[in-house]
């Protein structure tokens, strides 16, 4: 995986993934761009939620120039839901650059997508039966069209589209440039790739497991605002030895473990601005025990390999399975056990669900804990510690001073102040984070066999223009 400001994107679209909030590539993202960049076919095979929107949408946009003259990029997709997904990502990807999608499907006022086509948008997202039935009308001309993509096309064939997908495919350029992605690769996928594509690259991503069988997954759901003190609360706690903090952005990063300090905790920060000097002194910190927490992204936790892990904390949910992997192998390592948990706001409670889908492993949720469970955390830890002490220390000397304490006070009421003193109790002192925008589930959804986009619709209504039309 390779940053996304090392694969020589333009400062428009390197900006508009930054804004994103991403930094590193997934898999199908690192092995697809390059291709694509260089105008070669692609079929890829992986499953949604592996980045693939992005793996095709960021080589599209980076290559159609932001004239609004006509429509140079086209996306089909299966279901409606995947088409307004789609659309929304690439609008964000070519925010900064002037590129605009738009979502064309069955079920919405037709005469409504007309007047939104009239604003000449130039990459065009929409199912199979949608977009037949505006070519049919003239409304969408393909005639100038440079990239084309098939997203989930076994979907698509299974659902009956083979008709149209190779109608539309016949509509647009020989000399286009042809991208199919398909979670199976049945012979139908094979046969229209030997039909439509010129010496496509194959690019296959296998599913990932979760490979930290000690590691056990806990999830919180919070609200964005909330996230900071429920962090705060958890480490109280858990009390980890060492702990690894992972944030969406550089930003979140360094305000992060700013914040921690501010209330009291051993915390370094690193990610891909530190001079090298800087990122060794906080490694070596770390390592030595000096500092309890280490708040890192993505990109700068590549190569860490530190065995004493013994808690991942997800303050922001990483963006693909497999970020989420690497992340969580940091902890359970080398025979020991390790407890990943992940933040997690309402919005995205989505996109948890397909990290779990992909990684065949369910994340346990957990009650949002209180400042009384953080001080109980706190107070269970300080009187293991005496216990501990008891048991594995000599005190001979200190017991001359608990004698002299006890002429004064009684036992329980000295206890109770070297239990208070010896606590940590929760610190409430004000911070600020930034907001971060939640990300956006690419949850895979199940065929709706609409008949606004189902194969013949249109034929079938041809032959009554002058029936009742259909109830929507």
């Amino acid at each position: 995986m390779k940053a996304f400001d090392e694969i020589g994107l333009s400062s428009s679209v390197t900006k508009a993934i930054t804004h994103m909030g991403f930094e590193e590539t997934t898999p199908i993202q690192a092995k697809t761009i390059p291709y694509a960049l260089e105008g070669k076919d692609i079929i890829g095979q992986a499953q949604t939620g592996t980045g693939k929107t992005a793996a095709f949408g960021i080589p599209m946009v980076e290559k159609i120039a932001p004239e609004r003259e006509s429509i140079k990029g086209l996306v089909v997709t299966p279901t409606r839901e995947l088409a307004i997904q789609v659309a929304e990502e690439l609008n964000r990807i070519g925010q900064f650059k002037g590129i605009r999608a738009l979502p064309i499907y069955g079920g919405q006022d037709i005469d409504r997508q007309i007047r939104a086509l009239k604003n000449r948008p130039q990459v065009i997202v929409g199912t199979p039966g949608r977009l037949m039935d505006h070519m049919r009308r003239r409304t969408v001309r393909l005639q100038d069209i440079q990239i084309v993509v098939l997203d989930e096309a076994d979907e698509m064939l299974s659902m009956g589209f083979v008709e149209d997908i190779e109608n539309i495919l016949t509509e647009v350029p020989t000399d286009r440039q042809t991208l199919l992605f398909s979670a199976t690769m049945p012979r139908s996928i094979q046969t229209l790739a030997h039909r439509f594509m010129k010496n496509p690259e194959f690019i296959s991503m296998k599913t990932t497991e979760v490979t930290v069988p000690l590691t056990e997954q806990h999830y919180y759901e919070v609200q964005e605002k909330q996230k900071f003190d429920t962090l705060c609360r958890l480490l109280d706690i858990h009390s980890p030895e060492l702990s690894i903090i992972f944030g969406r952005t550089k930003r979140r990063v360094d305000e992060l473990y700013e914040a921690l300090s501010k209330r009291g905790y051993s915390a370094e920060g690193i990610h891909g601005d530190l001079t090298q000097s800087r990122r060794d002194t906080v490694m070596r910190h770390f390592k030595e025990g000096l500092t309890d927490i280490l708040v890192a992204t993505d990109v700068a936790s590549r190569g860490l390999d530190i065995s004493n892990v013994t808690h991942v904390f997800n303050f922001d949910i990483p963006q693909d399975p497999e970020s989420y992997v690497h992340r969580i192998g940091r902890t359970g390592r080398a025979g020991k056990e390790g407890l990943a948990i992940t933040l997690v706001t309402p919005r995205e409670i989505g996109h948890l669900r397909l990290i779990e889908q992909v990684t065949k492993k369910r994340v346990t949720r957990k009650p949002v804990p209180t400042l009384n469970d953080a001080l109980e955390g706190q107070q269970k830890i300080t009187t293991e510690k005496i216990l501990k002490t008891i048991q594995e220390e000599d005190i001979h000397l200190y017991k001359r001073m608990a004698e002299g304490l006890l002429e004064n006070s009684d036992s329980i009421t000295i206890l109770a102040a070297a239990l208070k003193l010896l606590t940590k109790e929760p610190v409430s002192t004000p911070v600020t984070l930034t907001e971060e925008s939640p990300l956006r589930a690419k949850q895979k959804q199940a065929p709706r066999r609409d008949r606004f986009d189902q194969p013949g619709y249109q034929r079938k209504r041809e032959h009554k223009p002058y029936g009742r039309f259909p109830k929507r």
